[in-house]
């Protein structure tokens, strides 16, 4: 990893910085198999992929009381940290709950109401590490909602890791199945003869799960397809590269692929940050997988001739997490709309985020914070309008309707209100006159 100008950038390495995807495209093909067997065989499918993709043969799909054991025999600092994550991120979403309205808009009596989807499932990684955070960020935020019945998919395991088991329990999934990548995007779809259907899919996973997701989403709704961890840090000359550097191995971390993006106006600043990541990355459980994820295309340190400059490359990144380190911390954000979640300050690591500062890590990659949100009680949420007119508020907008539905060649929709308006007419002329 080498400190780079942003001005001398060529434009493939433009495209690579900017263009990131989740890698799905190579893999439709076998995806779309994995889901028509799983829509086609059930439990069978399920079983045989188990046994193929993640060398374990599965009993009961359903390991739902597993979760109150793992619960009771974790360690108790485990359970308490469990417990605390859980509260912050609960406390969080409670605030984002919306309030039914209604207003009164010159008799017109108008509003909106929200109502929880009924059934959603959640996609929990496992495979090479645990994610009991995952469990956390997903379930919890379904459940402020008030959805009645969250399924959650995990990959299957001898032993499904207790951490993550613990934490579905805390925060309260109704069920738990033991079925990993596409094929639990498959059954959770579609159902299989232990697994419900669901309405809704939600949460991270690796390309498998996200091109299943893709596969499935014209018959089941999903929250978006999600690519490899990624980071930006905007720096000044105030930033700590030791912190700086922390950041970005600890987002390297997750995966190979992932993204990890430093942009500062200090060209010294940059240099040293370099240092700081290889003196940091030597010896690590996980250096492996760190090196891969720096030096790929998508990767990198560089220097702007200014901040305003450093300022629109966040912008076009669109970070999935968008760390700023920098005196005028507050000023930059206001300036750079496009973030999943903003880390504001030296003491606001993303591991805080992705743990237990509250806020949900189930967030928009490779650009589509431009365009949407990460995961949150809005996402289990559906929303009816409502409208009550009484006959002045119908008389007053008549002749906009009237005209626009004939301007559209829709004569039914005229009359539908001009006929109410005869009526209303006529009952002013004569109260006590009899209507069929």
């Amino acid at each position: 990893m080498d400190a780079n100008a942003v001005a001398e950038l060529a434009p493939d390495e433009r495209r690579a910085l900017f263009d990131r995807d989740a890698g799905i495209a190579a893999i439709e093909s076998d995806v779309a198999d994995i889901v028509d067997r799983v829509r086609e065989e059930g439990d069978v499918a399920l079983r045989e992929y188990a046994e193929e993709f993640d060398d374990t043969t599965v009993g009961s799909l359903d390991v739902t009381d597993a979760a109150e054991r793992a619960y009771d025999e974790i360690d108790d600092d485990l359970r308490d940290a469990i417990e605390t994550a859980a509260a912050n991120i609960r406390e969080f979403h409670e605030r984002q709950i919306p309030a039914d309205w209604r207003e009164s808009f010159d008799g017109r009596e108008l509003g909106r109401r929200y109502r929880p989807i009924e059934r959603v499932g959640a996609y929990v990684p496992g495979g090479s590490a645990a994610y009991p955070s995952s469990a956390l960020m997903t379930v919890v935020p379904a459940k402020v909602a008030g959805v009645e019945q969250v399924a959650v998919a995990t990959p299957p395991a001898d032993e499904i890791n207790p951490a993550t088991l613990a934490a579905l329990h805390v925060a309260g999934a109704d069920a738990i199945y033991q079925a990993g990548g596409a094929q639990a995007i498959a059954a959770l779809a579609y159902g299989t003869e232990t697994v419900p259907r669901v309405q809704k899919i939600v949460g991270p996973g690796n390309r498998w799960v996200t091109a299943a997701k893709a596969a499935v989403r014209n018959d089941c709704e999903i929250d978006f397809l999600a690519g490899p961890s990624e980071i930006c840090v905007l720096a000044d000359e105030t930033a700590d590269p030791r912190f700086v550097a922390s950041d970005l191995l600890a987002q390297a971390e997750h995966d190979p692929n992932a993204s990890v993006v430093v942009v500062t106006d200090d060209e010294a600043l940059a240099r040293r940050i370099v240092a700081e990541v290889e003196d940091r990355l030597a010896g690590r459980e996980r250096e492996d997988t760190i090196r891969e994820a720096l030096e790929n295309d998508a990767s990198g340190v560089f220097h702007a001739r200014s901040m305003s400059e450093a300022v629109l490359f966040c912008e076009e990144y669109a970070a999935e997490h968008l760390s700023i380190q920098a005196a005028e911390d507050e000023a930059l954000l206001d300036r750079i709309p496009s973030a999943g979640s903003a880390f504001l300050g030296p003491h606001s690591p993303v591991a805080a985020g992705d743990y237990a500062a509250g806020p949900n890590h189930v967030l928009p990659t490779g650009g589509h914070a431009k365009v949407a949100g990460g995961l949150s009680v809005d996402s289990f949420l559906r929303s009816t309008t409502v409208q009550r007119l009484d006959s002045d508020a119908l008389d007053a907008i008549g002749d906009t309707v009237t005209t626009l539905a004939a301007a559209e060649g829709l004569e039914a929709h005229a009359e539908s209100v001009a006929l109410r308006l005869r009526e209303s007419e006529n009952a002013a002329r004569d109260p006590d006159q009899l209507r069929e």
